[in-house]
């Protein structure tokens, strides 16, 4: 940066652009419907902070200044608030690939314009009321927000960040070859490891060994593989949950006699995946959330003195010009409570319900939306681990008992609190990035604010698209869907859906697996004691999925860990991750423009 004024002097750096907004709000809308794609497909949520960055000084510093000869293109802080705007835009994929889905395999009737309104008024909310506490977590309490000190380290290296962007594109070159090859049908996406050991050592196709053999494949998934790379060390335990799942769990279980009598090959592998190891997958999901909210109440309560310690030093200063009027904040959050309190009453027209409690299921689930994003927000900055799908299994669960059973209205304000506290994570870590490059916080606040409507939209539109993608008209997604059932390279079998969907159907109807569920919950529970966040809710989410995503995922996470201990961390952030977010994203994009050159074909 040489030759440049410092980044705290008025006017120094071009910063809120048209130019920055615009490509933001361009990047965010194609990661959305990428992510909500690689939600459907994998069962996580990725953020698209680093992949904006590197696009940012790709485009606005390569093209802008370098093409263009646009005077101070692409300046750190106008590439933050790229990034900023895009991330804020993609948040709301993983709110919606975790609840909606469920909604529509579950078959109920319901409005896409209410469940648009609860998601638009969820984004809003996350975002404003995460702002008044800034201050106290990013300067006060200097949390340390890996993601946002990962984001602003690319910004710092605005040379290298063109290079990276070169890299990125040769991993969705790589992965969009790939992908199509799949699609054609050249190659299988599960690539049977196990079945071919078995057959070359004459294995028995019954028992314990038969189970650990024949249920090993591979996932032939760029975009899975990539996300490991990513995690690196930090995806190990999610691996580690699919491994203990099928060469520990299930081959004791059938030694033991649990499953049924002559059970052998690929039904022995069915029944014990869809009687023993995925229930007990969804209680461990169930019993780690809960005991992440037991364990977060330290940060809650370290939250809410945050909050109140902000609210006196805002009386004693008069306010702050760097952070948004207190005013326009108080609005904006009734009229996302106002929001909400609709969403309940369209939802329960033609129910017997008071008016009363009409308002007080409005109500409880906008306390539950503030306590799960002070939770979020509290839990990233220390972790980095946001237990989105936990908190809105709750929340759903919650909904459920208040509103006497209604299933639409429980899983419509889910969508409302998962975006959310998804957006209450990701401003804040953005808000830490800027604090670390000299960003005017006012600025960035109001960045995120005035695009927070866009991702829901995005999110639920590409969701039903890919519904309406199902072979021969039926649905898209789900583990029951004609494509999962025949295991084609189109199957979304929308796992974090999948759970909430079977979990309602165990309420309502009362036949849940209530054993596997309570021997999971408290297995999730008792990994909470380990020092490792969310460790419950990672296995659990790992023997929930079936193993062949678990095993690649983990093949990525050991190739960077490999490259990291030979070529250095450098190594890591300059290489190993513009290429493994050009996975993510060429999968994805691809994969979503092959439906949709499918269905716009009559093909679909």
């Amino acid at each position: 940066m040489k030759g440049e004024a410092a980044p705290n002097a008025p006017g120094a750096y071009r910063e809120v652009t048209l130019a920055a907004m615009l490509l933001g709000v361009g990047q965010g809308m194609l990661m959305t419907a990428a992510f909500t794609y690689i939600g459907l497909k994998l069962g996580f949520g990725i953020t698209g902070s680093s992949i904006a960055a590197i696009l940012g000084f790709a485009l606005l510093r390569g093209v802008g200044r370098g093409v263009l000869k646009v005077r101070g293109a692409g300046s750190i802080l106008e590439t933050n608030i790229n990034q900023t705007v895009a991330s804020g835009v993609n948040t709301a994929s993983s709110g919606v690939v975790f609840t909606l889905p469920a909604l529509i395999m579950l078959g109920h009737e319901y409005s896409v314009w209410v469940v648009l309104l609860a998601a638009t008024a969820g984004s809003f909310m996350g975002v404003i009321l995460i702002i008044p506490l800034r201050k106290q977590m990013v300067e006060v309490e200097r949390l340390r927000f890996p993601s946002g000190v990962a984001v602003a380290t690319i910004l710092r290296t605005p040379g290298a960040g063109i290079k990276k962007g070169a890299l990125l594109g040769i991993g969705f070159g790589a992965a969009l070859l790939i992908t199509l090859l799949g699609q054609l049908g050249v190659f299988p996406e599960d690539i049977p490891i196990g079945p071919w050991l078995a057959s070359a050592f004459d294995v028995a196709p019954e028992g314990a060994l038969s189970l650990s053999l024949l249920g090993t494949t591979f996932y032939l998934s760029m975009a899975n593989i990539g996300a490991g790379m990513l995690s690196g060390k930090g995806g190990i335990p999610f691996a580690l949950g699919g491994i203990l799942a099928w060469w520990l769990v299930g081959p004791i279980a059938v030694g033991a006699g649990f499953t049924a009598p002559g059970l052998a090959g690929d039904e022995l592998v069915s029944s014990v995946y869809g009687q023993l190891i995925r229930p007990t997958g969804i209680g461990m999901l169930i019993g780690g959330a809960l005991a992440g909210v037991v364990v977060s109440l330290p940060a809650l309560r370290g939250a809410l003195r945050s909050l109140s310690a902000a609210a006196r030093a805002s009386r004693v200063e008069g306010g702050s010009s760097e952070e948004l009027s207190p005013r326009l904040l108080g609005v904006g959050l009734a009229a996302s409570v106002l929001a909400l309190v609709f969403v309940t009453w369209v939802a329960t027209r033609g129910q017997a319900m008071h008016p009363l409690q009409v308002l007080g299921a409005a109500l409880v689930g906008a306390l539950w939306i503030a306590l799960a994003g002070l939770i979020v927000a509290q839990a990233t900055g220390a972790t980095d681990i946001s237990p989105l799908s936990g908190l809105a299994l709750i929340a759903v669960t919650l909904m459920l008992a208040v509103t006497s059973g209604n299933v639409v209205l429980a899983v419509t304000i889910g969508v409302a609190v998962c975006i959310a506290t998804g957006q209450c994570a990701d401003m804040m870590t953005d808000l830490k990035t800027g604090h670390l490059i000299g960003a005017v916080p006012k600025r960035q606040q109001l960045s995120q604010l005035v695009v927070a409507w866009v991702g829901p939209g995005i999110a639920i539109g590409t969701t039903l698209l890919l519904w309406q993608a199902g072979p021969g008209g039926t649905g898209g997604f789900g583990p029951d869907s004609v494509a999962c059932v025949e295991k084609t390279a189109d199957c979304l079998p929308a796992p974090q859906a999948a759970v909430l969907k079977g979990l309602i159907e165990g309420v309502v109807s009362g036949t849940a697996p209530v054993d596997k569920y309570l021997s999971g919950a408290g297995i999730g529970a008792a990994l909470a004691a380990f020092p490792v966040g969310g460790l419950g809710v990672l296995v659990g989410l790992a023997m929930y999925l079936p193993f062949s995503i678990t095993l690649s995922y983990g093949f990525g996470c050991v190739v960077s860990i490999v490259l990291e201990r030979r070529k250095g961390r450098r190594f890591t952030a300059d290489k190993t991750v513009p290429i493994a977010a050009g996975f993510i994203v060429g999968e994805a994009l691809t994969a979503l423009g092959y439906t949709l050159v499918k269905m716009l074909g009559g093909g679909g």
